[in-house]
């Protein structure tokens, strides 16, 4: 049997806004909920984050017309407040999410490891178009 190699792959967005603010809607299970899909047909109907060493987190992605749903899950391995988050999801990919203030506004860096089931350039997109989601949820969030 092969040997499944793994591809890692970075997004980044730039959120206008504070470093505090931007830890807060990436880690609090009320905001996760509000921004963690890929696309208008999919949501997170929920979502817990025990964000320290060792802590899990899961959050379930589900289409919206209740045909399919899933739970992203881990384990976090290291946790930097306000810096950085590294994680082990279930399946064994490694996943690292950089916060990098520039003034009044944070880079969010996130590299995943891909899985071998879809194309790498659809798990980008996918990735991508959920740290959007991200960015414009965090960005109009009071």
């Amino acid at each position: 049997m092969e040997a499944q190699t793994q591809t890692a792959v970075t997004v980044e967005t730039l959120v206008i806004a504070p470093i505090e603010k931007v830890w807060q809607c990436w880690t609090e299970p009320q905001h996760i909920t509000q921004w963690c899909s890929a696309s208008d047909d999919w949501h997170a109907p929920y979502a817990e984050n025990d964000v320290r060493e060792n802590g899990k987190f899961k959050t379930t992605m589900a289409a919206k017309d209740g045909s399919v749903s899933f739970d992203f899950s881990g384990v976090y391995s290291k946790v930097d407040h306000l810096q950085l988050i590294e994680s082990v999801l279930d399946d064994g990919r490694k996943v690292s999410v950089r916060f990098l203030p520039e003034g009044n506004q944070t880079r969010i860096k996130e590299t995943f490891e891909t899985e071998n089931t879809n194309p790498v350039e659809m798990q980008r997109q996918g990735w991508q178009a959920i740290l959007d989601n991200f960015k414009n949820y965090t960005e109009s969030a009071g």
